[in-house]
């Protein structure tokens, strides 16, 4: 069977996305000395326990240990410390928070589409899945969307690294990589801080107000720590939402009587979403790092050892899901893990899944008919730990 990896050359590291499923959920890996987990119950263990599987890297690399890095990465933390800066944003991603913005992302929707009418071809990157994403989260954050090619430009420098995270670093080359790329994202981290100096002076009713005024344990967050959480929001809150429309058109695309049954009955738009996160997970790997010798998959794995927990291969564990291979818009349940689980479960879960839903639904009922051209082919991200479309063009006509 021809997988949507097979017809579009997706890198072959991720094989059970080629049809082939990982040999051991848990296995060593002794090129780059990190344990890969692939099975959907090991992930689960592993992402529902901040105590024996840690987000904090600094034991293992101590470069992350360095404040500039470290400081508000709420990516990096675990509880305690985790669970108050994550408390500071999350009402601005509660249920009826999100519901409100569903108006303005219709009209951004709709404005965007206005732009390619009548056209035979466009990229929905370019035209829809980059700057819908990310021109809410700016406006949630206070910031221009109109510099939107700048946070296009910085989060291009954080998922073009096509080497995997190693712990044997012998030569010193992935550190002097890390350091180039921290050199040349410094401009988004100036970037945020004149904005965040801005707010303590003329604070407004935005994210980033919220974020300066706030206070932890009674004091304020220090102006290092807002421009590194306001930075993961920024770029964390775009970037999912421009791979799941871009996974989402490929699994139509490339199942032709599912997507002639979304188009026939809108209510499966929302699933077949779901669905798409599923086979084409977004960021398809998450790393954490013992803290004690655990038992895992059937091996023991002593402390201070880093796992790459790979979600799209979970998501496709055969003990898991039934025809995990298979694109499935109705498929119920489907607990998948795209975006994680437990206490780093997705801030942005809510707002992706709305502005997907809403994006879907608009682009169905402006173009009868919208596919990929084999002549062009969509273009994919390099990094190993995602999975989506950096451009991909689509056909308006038959």
């Amino acid at each position: 069977m021809t997988t949507l990896a097979d017809r579009w050359g997706i890198h072959p590291s991720q094989s059970w996305l080629h049809g082939r499923q990982p040999e051991h959920p848990v296995s060593f890996d002794e090129e780059h000395g990190t344990w890969d987990v692939y099975g959907y119950a090991e992930a689960v263990e592993i992402l529902g326990d901040h105590k024996r599987f840690s987000s904090d890297f600094s034991t293992v690399f101590p470069g992350m240990a360095d404040e500039s890095q470290s400081a508000g990465n709420i990516l990096q933390m675990d509880p305690p410390d985790h669970r108050k800066l994550r408390t500071l944003v999350s009402h601005a991603f509660t249920p009826k928070m999100v519901a409100d913005l569903e108006p303005r992302i219709a009209e951004l929707t709709g404005e965007l589409l206005d732009n390619v009418a009548g056209r035979d071809e466009f990229d929905l990157v370019t035209e829809l899945a980059y700057p819908l994403p990310v021109i809410v989260i700016a406006e949630l954050l206070g910031v221009p969307g109109s510099d939107r090619e700048l946070f296009r430009k910085w989060a291009d420098l954080l998922f073009t690294d096509p080497e995997p995270l190693s712990l044997n670093d012998e030569d010193g080359e992935q550190m002097r990589r890390f350091e180039k790329q921290q050199e040349e994202l410094q401009p988004m981290l100036d970037y945020l801080h004149a904005h965040a100096a801005e707010r303590r002076r003329h604070p407004r009713e935005d994210l980033l107000s919220k974020l300066v005024q706030a206070e932890v344990d009674g004091e304020q967050l220090t102006d290092l720590q807002v421009v590194n959480f306001a930075n993961i929001l920024l770029l964390a809150g775009h970037i999912t939402t421009t791979m799941l429309l871009g996974n989402t058109v490929l699994c139509l695309d490339g199942n032709p009587d599912q997507a002639e049954r979304v188009r026939a009955d809108r209510r499966l738009v929302p699933s077949a979403i779901e669905e798409s996160l599923r086979l084409l997970s977004p960021f398809a790997q998450v790393a954490r790092v013992t803290t004690i010798e655990v038992e895992l998959g059937g091996r023991k794995i002593p402390p201070n050892q880093v796992l790459m927990v790979w979600l799209s291969a979970a998501n496709h564990d055969v003990r898991q899901f039934d025809r995990p291979d298979v694109f499935d818009p109705a498929r119920d349940p489907n607990p998948h893990l795209a975006f994680g689980r437990g206490v780093h479960f997705c801030l942005g879960a809510p707002l992706a899944r709305l502005e997907g839903r809403i994006a879907m639904n608009v682009l169905l009922d402006r173009f009868p008919t919208l596919r990929t051209d084999p002549a062009n082919p969509p273009s994919f991200m390099v990094a190993p730990s995602t999975l989506g479309v950096r451009h991909l063009p689509l056909r308006t006509q038959a």
